[in-house]
């Protein structure tokens, strides 16, 4: 748990310090949006990671992966140092350190049903999220008030540092094997690689987790033009402050859903999808328009909590039906699939934002929201999608009910 903390202090910070870095050097929300859809399109590869998750050692690899990150990261500071700091350094080192990442999240959450029991999924992924989002509330909020006080270069040594400490807190960590591991899963050839990848692909292919992801998609997009546009937004009314107290909200309001996550599981999760995104928007665009920052910080926040509990609820169903053998590879092609538009939203969302301006820009993003909730509304097998507390694998397996066999006439 430590080490997931750690991990996503690094990842909040260099986050935070990139792309306010890129606005800093450029004062554009094209570029803004570029960053961020470099920033976000490694998440949208995870698929690439999935079948190596489910070959590789799991510690070896988180080991390793932060490692790197410790060491790419001080290239910033470096290049700033000797006055050599470009925009395009930028833009190249956090899409790297981004790409590493997609290594961590699908080996801890490979991990996770190893060591805890079936029936305490639910509770042990809102742990896991506690972790995520507790970690993003606060340093998204600390790093935008540590831009003001040491400056954004300073802040990439001190990012580096969270990484080291990652590694420390993952040596010595042991996971249980899957029983089925054998010597021969450490041989990675291509095509057992694509066939491991389609595997997951054709295990999600006729389950309602494939609109499942499909809507995600969706708010993710709307997503990914919030975040082109939010440093411009928020410079407009109060400076790097503000970004990270924006930031911070939605990461509040994200870890407070996945507080009360496990407190929502008797109710179905079909009408938490409806009127979590339905009240979700409503927030989200009133925040907007808003004439106190303040006010839009807590509003910000609010549209965070259906985040958070759909989040949780989301990845508790996949490990909960899904095979164990599948988990790494089928959450990689989830996340991948989910996570696609969030980096076309960034660049287009900072397109429109240099174009249209970013107060509209933002309020139209938040329509995202409105769709899936009505889409659900719309869809009888998505409405009336169950509870996590009483799963019936069949509603997920099978999108459709199976009609049954005519019968045949003597």
């Amino acid at each position: 748990m430590f080490g997931r903390f750690v991990t996503n202090a690094g990842d909040s910070l260099y986050t935070i310090a990139g792309i306010w870095l890129v606005y800093d050097l450029t004062g554009s929300s094209f570029y803004t949006g570029l960053a961020g859809a470099l920033l976000l399109l490694p998440p949208a590869l995870q698929f690439i990671s999935g079948p190596l998750v489910d070959r590789w050692p799991l510690i070896q690899t988180l080991v390793w992966t932060q490692l790197i990150q410790a060491v790419l990261i001080l290239s910033i500071p470096v290049a700033a140092y000797f006055d050599r700091l470009t925009v395009g350094l930028v833009l190249l080192t956090i899409p790297l350190l981004s790409f590493l990442n997609q290594f961590v999240y699908p080996a801890q959450n490979a991990a996770l049903p190893r060591i805890v029991e079936k029936g305490e999924l639910t509770r042990a992924n809102s742990a896991f999220s506690f972790a995520n989002q507790g970690t993003n509330m606060v340093f998204d909020a600390l790093g935008g008030v540590l831009i003001a006080l040491i400056g954004v270069v300073s802040l990439f040594v001190l990012n580096s540092i969270t990484f080291v400490i990652a590694v420390l807190s993952f040596v010595g960590v042991t996971v249980p094997e899957r029983s089925e591991t054998t010597n021969e899963t450490a041989d990675i050839d291509v095509s057992g690689y694509l066939s491991d990848l389609r595997e997951g692909v054709q295990w999600l292919q006729g389950t309602v987790f494939t609109e499942m992801m499909l809507t995600t998609a969706v708010t993710n997009f709307g997503t990914g033009v919030m975040l082109a546009v939010l440093p411009g937004f928020a410079a407009a009314r109060g400076g790097s402050i503000l970004y990270g107290a924006l930031l911070g909200a939605i990461g509040a309001g994200g870890l407070t859903g996945a507080l009360i996550a496990s407190r929502l599981t008797h109710i179905r999760y079909g009408a938490i999808r409806i009127i979590g995104l339905g009240i979700g928007f409503v927030t989200w665009f009133v925040a907007v328009y808003s004439p106190w920052p303040a006010l839009t910080v807590v509003l910000f926040a609010l549209t965070g909590v259906p985040m958070g509990v759909t989040n949780v609820m989301g990845q508790t169903l996949i490990q909960t039906v899904t095979p164990e053998d599948l988990l790494g590879r089928v959450t990689s092609v989830d996340a991948s699939v989910a996570t696609l538009t969030v980096p076309l939203g960034s660049l287009l969302g900072g397109v429109a934002g240099s174009t249209f301006g970013v107060v509209p820009t933002m309020a139209v993003a938040a329509f995202s929201f409105a769709f899936v909730s009505l889409y659900f509304t719309a869809r009888p097998h998505l409405r009336r999608l169950p509870a996590v507390d009483n799963i019936e694998e069949e509603k997920f397996i099978h999108r459709e009910t199976a009609q049954p066999p005519a019968s045949n006439p003597e």
